[in-house]
């Protein structure tokens, strides 16, 4: 008779080969493919509709706000800078006389109330909401 650790290796290696072909070609193929299938679609929604993003995407986007929060900050600024101008009135009309948004910008940044203290150059981003505001206040009067 063979010895007890032949008989239950035996046994191991025939439940072995009963069971693996069927366990691997049954299920665990499928399995992963259904796991990597489901990890891209999940990827693919929530970038899509989920609203995730990237580092660079959401730098990118904090930018642009943080742009914009000190552009509307400078604005009053801005409209503060026209009031002390003595010629104000002429600029103004001169201003309302000008048709194109670029040329209303450009005149902005000439007449200097979009630069700033300790700035050489003008804002534009300033200017160009400094324009629009004044063309408001002389349309209100």
């Amino acid at each position: 008779m063979a010895p007890l650790y032949t008989r239950s290796y035996q046994y191991f290696k025939k439940c072995q080969e009963a069971l693996m072909p069927s366990l691997q070609t049954t299920w665990l193929k499928p399995g992963i493919w259904g796991a990597v299938i489901g990890s891209i679609l999940t990827m693919i929604v929530g970038f899509s509709w989920g609203g995730w993003t990237t580092s660079s995407t959401a730098r990118q986007q904090a930018m642009i706000q943080s742009d914009n929060a000190v552009t509307t900050a400078l604005v009053p600024i801005c409209l503060a800078g026209k009031k002390a101008d003595v010629a104000y009135a002429k600029k103004l009309a001169q201003l309302t006389a000008i048709t194109s948004s670029y040329e209303q910008t450009e005149f902005v940044m000439k007449t200097g109330w979009a630069t700033f203290p300790g700035q050489a150059d003008p804002n534009r981003a300033v200017a160009e909401a400094c324009a629009s505001a004044l063309l408001k206040t002389a349309e209100a009067k």
